[in-house]
């Protein structure tokens, strides 16, 4: 059974909450049990985190190398700043899909750069919560194919 890390960044503790005109009204723990059920249907393990903290996102990702297969991230604003997150997991060598709730490319301009998508197996934007169903089926082929 492989394993998947789905890591969430800053200020997604908040979601349902925060700006629910941009990032829906269902919050974290909503989208953990959707993810949980994608996962049981897909045969995956699933560890869902989520941190305020760029040091702590770091060192779960390093913490995955050897427990988990593959790493599901939404960095947040990290995303578009985080050249130390963009390291982590090139170090860590597993495939990573960044998501995003928003359609991050129809936002401000900052927000257009992605340091994530640069050592991404792929990016999801723009499809709200259920933007982890996808990426979570997106991993389970990579695995598959390259298993």
């Amino acid at each position: 059974m492989s394993s998947i890390l789905v890591l969430n960044g800053p200020n997604l503790n908040l979601l349902g909450q925060r700006q629910p005109e941009v990032y829906g009204s269902t919050s974290l723990a909503d989208i953990e049990n959707l993810c949980r059920n994608t996962a049981r249907a897909l045969g995956l393990s699933l560890t869902f985190e989520q941190s305020n903290s760029e040091g702590a996102m770091i060192d779960l990702i390093h913490a995955a190398r050897g427990q988990h297969d593959g790493i599901i991230l939404n960095a947040g604003a990290y995303t578009h700043t985080s050249i130390a997150l963009m390291d982590a997991l090139s170090s860590v060598e597993l495939p990573a899909v960044e998501l995003h709730l928003s359609n991050i490319h129809a936002r401000e301009e900052f927000r257009h750069t992605s340091y994530i998508a640069k050592v991404a197996i792929g990016v999801i934007c723009g499809f709200g919560a259920q933007g982890y169903d996808l990426a979570l089926r997106a991993m389970a082929q990579k695995l598959q194919a390259s298993g």
